[in-house]
Formats: C-alpha cells, sequence, structure tokens
C-alpha cells in the first residue's frame, strides 16, 4: 500500500512565516526558528514506509528554494484557503494513504505518522488534534476523498477540528495523538521546557 506524507511549508522569510511568533520575537528570529525546525522534522521523518512530498509557498520561490533538502519531491500549494490547499495536495497523491502535516509541530515522531497511516486502514479519514482545537494532521485516501471536504471550517480559530469534522458527516473518522504547535513566544518556551526525547528516533524502518 502506497503512502505518502505530505508536509506544508512556506519559504522560511523574514515577515512571511510564523507572524504570530514574529510580533512575539521578531521577524528574523521566528524565520530562522521555523528554517531549523522544518530540515529538523524532515531528517526526523525520513522513512521507507512512506514517501516525503513538500507542498511549498510562495509557489515559484518554493520551488526553487535551497531551504529544503533538494531530493525531497516538491509541489507547489497553489491558490485558495487552507482547505483547499489541502485537499489539492491530498487528491495530488498517489493512490493508497495520504497524509498532511504543518511544520511548525516539534514533537512529531515516526511513530506518530505511522498510526496515523494505520488508523486509514479502517477509516476514511485520520485527524491529529492539536491542543488549541485545530489539528496538525489530516490524512484519507486520495482517491476517494469525501466531497466537500473543508467546506465552511473556521481556520484559525478553535472550531477548525470540529468544523472539518462536519464537513464530512457520512465519513468514518479516526482521531490519533493530541500535539501542541508553536504559535506564541509561550508555545515556544513551553516546547524548550519539556524534554525533547524521540523514543522511534532509530534509523529508519528498523
Amino acid at each position: 500500500m502506497r503512502q505518502t506524507l505530505i508536509v506544508m511549508v512556506k519559504e522560511p522569510r523574514p515577515g512571511r512565516v510564523k507572524t504570530r511568533l514574529a510580533r512575539d520575537i521578531g521577524t528574523t528570529a521566528a524565520a530562522w526558528w521555523f528554517r531549523h525546525q522544518t530540515r529538523a522534522l524532515l531528517r526526523r521523518l525520513r522513512d521507507p514506509r512512506w514517501q516525503i512530498v513538500l507542498a511549498v509557498a510562495p509557489d515559484r520561490a518554493g520551488l526553487a528554494s535551497r531551504a529544503w533538502p533538494a531530493g525531497l519531491p516538491r509541489r507547489a500549494q497553489g491558490q485558495g484557503d487552507l482547505g483547499t490547499r489541502m485537499a489539492r495536495q491530498l487528491r495530488a497523491a498517489a493512490p493508497g494513504r495520504a497524509c498532511v502535516i504543518g511544520a511548525d509541530i516539534p514533537g512529531i515522531t515516526r511513530a506518530h505518522i505511522a498510526r496515523a497511516f494505520a488508523a486509514l486502514g479502517t477509516h476514511d479519514l485520520v485527524f491529529g488534534p492539536a491542543h488549541d482545537g485545530g489539528y496538525w494532521l489530516v490524512g484519507g485516501h486520495p482517491q476517494r476523498l469525501p466531497r466537500g471536504l473543508f467546506a465552511n471550517v473556521r481556520w484559525s480559530t478553535h472550531h477548525a477540528l470540529a468544523d472539518t469534522i462536519a464537513s464530512a458527516p457520512a465519513a468514518r473518522v479516526a482521531l490519533t495523538d493530541t500535539l501542541a504547535d508553536i504559535d506564541t513566544a509561550a508555545d515556544l518556551a513551553a516546547h524548550r521546557a519539556t524534554p525533547r526525547v524521540f523514543p522511534d528516533d532509530r534509523a529508519p524502518g528498523a
């Protein structure tokens, strides 16, 4: 069964990424954090069980950017709100199972991703909830995504997960691990105060 992990990334330019965090720590510091966080995440998530694809923005600059590993396939995110762009990436994935994640969740491990893909063996959709009412992962089957998925979602609010699930009322939905993203200086401080232990950081596929 083909499995595709799509990572949504923005070119790490000051003032264009992590704007809420930038209001707390400055645009340069926020862009630096995002660049290094993304690189670390991509190194950690490489695994023979799935293919990693980068969904990049802005489209032209992202496709040419040297900020990310050259060996990973890239696709432009394209236009539209977050739901439109995620649906586009899911539908463009190879037949099988596909998950989309953001790059600003430092706690993601290969074990989290493996559990999400496993949930798609018996469910139509899988979500990784975030503590703020949003979600850090959404996954499904590219060839049979529910029609209307991501419609009428109140993005960047605590309603985002509930609204997305409501947009696919007939789908069998699984929820996986709850993780925290980094939006503010307080989020970043809490993350740095938590021991970073990645129990599955072994050789890929081990």
